[in-house]
């Protein structure tokens, strides 16, 4: 990669010295999607509890546009993101590939706005948008505790260029059989 190349900052991701393509820092994606999860579970479960459903649209409309600033603006200056990256300076960065995660964050975008729109303007049944943020708080969930982040799981199985760094290095890690040990 040269130099001009470099000078052009990607939307989605950042250069870091030594690596050819644009990374973020898994670790900062997952407390993100941790802070997102507890704001998002907090708003469902009052509207699954109370039956009010404004936390759900407030929350919906919040993760949204935070969704939409990482696909359009930069990840730079997504308010979960930068917080996480906070909360996390600390430790050691594990830079993985940006194209799956605008992939995980298309689909994001795309549950909130069917989210949104079904509390909205289409009036749908709450158990409609209930439902649809209760999948999506399960894909939060999957992403904060174990790393699993379907949009990369789609992003590498139909992908033409697989991605070369993936978190927890998925991308090229083989588990072992059942019954079989673990080899450094």
């Amino acid at each position: 990669m040269s130099d001009v190349d470099r000078s052009i900052r990607p939307v989605i991701g950042e250069w870091v010295g030594g690596i050819d393509i644009p990374v973020i820092n898994e670790r900062a994606v997952r407390a993100s999607a941790g802070l997102l999860f507890l704001g998002g579970f907090s708003a469902w479960l009052v509207g699954i509890i109370t039956g009010d459903l404004q936390p759900m649209r407030v929350f919906g409309i919040v993760f949204a546009v935070e969704m939409y600033l990482r696909l359009l603006v930069g990840t730079r200056f997504t308010p979960t993101l930068v917080l996480g990256a906070l909360i996390t300076r600390a430790q050691r960065p594990e830079w993985v590939d940006a194209r799956p995660k605008q992939v995980a964050w298309g689909l994001g975008f795309g549950m909130a706005l069917a989210g949104c729109l079904a509390l909205g303007w289409l009036g749908l049944p709450a158990v409609v948008a209930q439902t649809i943020c209760a999948i999506c708080l399960a894909l939060l969930y999957l992403e904060a505790a174990f790393g699993y982040c379907l949009g990369c799981e789609i992003a590498r199985r139909l992908s033409k260029e697989k991605p070369t760094m993936c978190a927890g290095d998925t991308c090229t890690y083989v588990p072992p059989k059942r019954g079989e040990h673990h080899h450094a």
